[in-house]
């Protein structure tokens, strides 16, 4: 194809073409052209055929149309070429809250032409560094909200910050551009978005999507799935700079002609004043906000929702019903990754069943293997293995080998296929527990403990142990009024044994105040064994 990159840094270092998955286009909606710049698709098409003028964007005080977001995006633009150097293929790196300057920047990068690289509001400059340097990144743009730990991490950035009132600040610059902004004539398989891993297991890697990804991305589990509508509002609490996140509330919305609510602050509560003030229909968050939404279940009766997304972690069959019972609303659960993107098993609400992540979304196929890579008979637990129209391409990292083999994307999840062929995780591969012979996946004895009503949150991991291999240790968090004593775990424990097989329980039981997470509010559970 023909590639619109002058700076060739993604393209040369992308994993060697035996390396890489087998990309499957097999739906009519799945054949790109060789040009193709997903900013067109995704904002300027739509405006073109008549969009303009209805909301795209709304935040705390903040109302756009589709026009008032290309406008901006344009802007951006001009000031990344014009003021900053920016060429095709730079990488960019981005980094807000979820606010509507995050998006305009987010377009603006991708219409020159250079690599979008968001970032995750939390971290800090030793981890933004690690990200600076593995991107090579050149230029960034950077809520002023956020600066301190950005420029902490790097003072060679061409940086302008945003959200500001600063006579050099990105709106000061964008005040001096007001034409149109021609889109570069990408490649549709040139680079468009590094994608971080967001930590689970330690070094984060960064995954390349190219323009066609996210346009895939748009046309498999959204429209067969999620079957949104242009009069839909969109709300939740994934980071943009999680993939989870720039799809379900930036991408996804945009790619029907709905309208999207950007909240910097997403905690349960302001998730549910949003819903309220701006009548939002479809939420995107994790299983641990809809139990603490649940509690209102009546005043979420009365709002417009309809549609409510689980992602991010696995989905507790108790989390399910109880959702269901407070709401009267089916959650749509399914799994993704960074490094396909987005969600790739998924089943809607008329298909959806209790302890099943569902099916795999069209487009792709999904199979349960061994350690050869055979499928393993119905109802077996072995690995997971994806291909579809996106998959993992790792920047420059030895651990492709280990996530691509024989032209499938190895997740890292151990899961079972029923009879029906519905997919049933069971855990992280390398959360599975062995003790005396036993298999046992963290999850269950986690969804066991989350049943118990002193149980607010937990993590359980297998620690080392002479006599028996491994055994189960739990992490529990406790709600108030209750005492992490000796007597609550045994408590914990007895309850346990009598909710899943005895041999399950956990022999050690420690309580803590907090759990580890990630900024997208996964369990780190390295950082449990770090403890243990």
């Amino acid at each position: 194809m023909s590639t619109a990159h002058t700076d060739t840094f993604a393209r040369d270092h992308l994993p060697p073409a035996d390396q890489q998955p087998e990309f499957l286009f097999e739906l009519p909606e799945l054949q790109f052209p060789a040009q193709l710049n997903c900013a067109t698709e995704l904002l300027d098409q739509p405006i073109a055929q008549g969009r303009g003028d209805r909301v795209c964007i709304r935040a705390p005080g903040v109302t756009w149309t589709w026009r008032d977001l290309q406008d901006r995006a344009d802007r951006i633009a001009h000031v990344l070429v014009q003021d900053m150097g920016v060429v095709a293929g730079n990488r960019v790196l981005l980094r807000a809250q979820n606010n509507p300057m995050l998006a305009a920047c987010w377009f603006g990068v991708i219409k020159t032409g250079a690599i979008a690289v968001a970032t995750m509001p939390l971290l800090r400059a030793k981890e933004l560094k690690a990200i600076i340097d593995i991107g090579r990144v050149t230029h960034a743009l950077c809520d002023a909200a956020l600066a301190d730990e950005l420029q902490q991490a790097s003072s060679s950035l061409q940086l302008r910050l945003f959200n500001s009132s600063a006579n050099d600040s990105l709106e000061a610059a964008m005040q001096r551009h007001d034409a149109p902004f021609g889109n570069v004539d990408t490649a549709a398989d040139d680079t468009c978005l590094l994608a971080f891993t967001s930590g689970t297991t330690g070094v984060p890697k960064a995954t390349m999507h190219f323009h066609r990804d996210v346009i895939a991305a748009c046309r498999c589990w959204p429209p067969h799935v999620l079957r949104p509508t242009a009069d839909d509002v969109f709300i939740g609490s994934p980071p943009l700079a999680f993939t989870f996140g720039l799809g379900g509330l930036l991408l996804f919305p945009m790619s029907v002609g709905a309208s999207t609510v950007l909240l910097e602050k997403a905690t349960p509560p302001h998730l549910l004043d949003g819903i309220r003030d701006y009548g939002a229909t479809v939420l995107f968050t994790a299983p641990t906000s809809y139990r603490a939404l649940a509690a209102h279940g009546d005043a979420l009766r009365a709002t417009r929702l309809r549609k409510c997304v689980s992602a991010g972690e696995s989905l507790p069959a108790s989390t399910r019903a109880l959702w269901k019972d407070a709401t009267g609303i089916e959650l749509i659960d399914g799994i993704g990754a960074t490094e396909l993107l987005h969600i790739f098993i998924s089943a809607d609400e008329a298909h959806a069943r209790p302890g099943a992540t569902g099916v795999a979304v069209p487009g792709y196929r999904a199979e349960v293997v061994d350690d050869e890579g055979r499928p393993v008979p119905t109802g077996t637990v072995g690995q997971l293995r994806v291909k579809g129209p996106t998959g993992c391409r790792y920047l420059n990292d030895a651990r492709q080998q280990n996530y691509v083999k024989h032209g499938w994307n190895y997740t890292g999840d151990a899961y079972r296929r029923d009879a029906d062929g519905y997919f049933h995780y069971h855990a992280r591969t390398d959360d599975m527990i062995i003790s005396a012979g036993y298999n046992i996946a963290s999850p269950e004895v986690e969804e066991a403990l989350m049943q118990h009503p002193a149980v607010a949150e937990c993590g359980v991991i297998g620690a080392a142990d002479a006599e028996r291999g491994q055994i189960v240790k739990a992490y529990v968090v406790l709600q108030r009024g209750h005492d992490g004593n000796d007597a609550m775990a045994k408590t914990l424990q007895d309850f346990v044994k009598q909710t899943i097989a005895p041999y399950k329980y956990p022999r050690a039981v420690v309580f803590i105040d907090k759990l580890p997470r990630t900024a997208t509010g996964k369990l780190q559970r390295f950082k449990l064994h770090d403890n243990a």
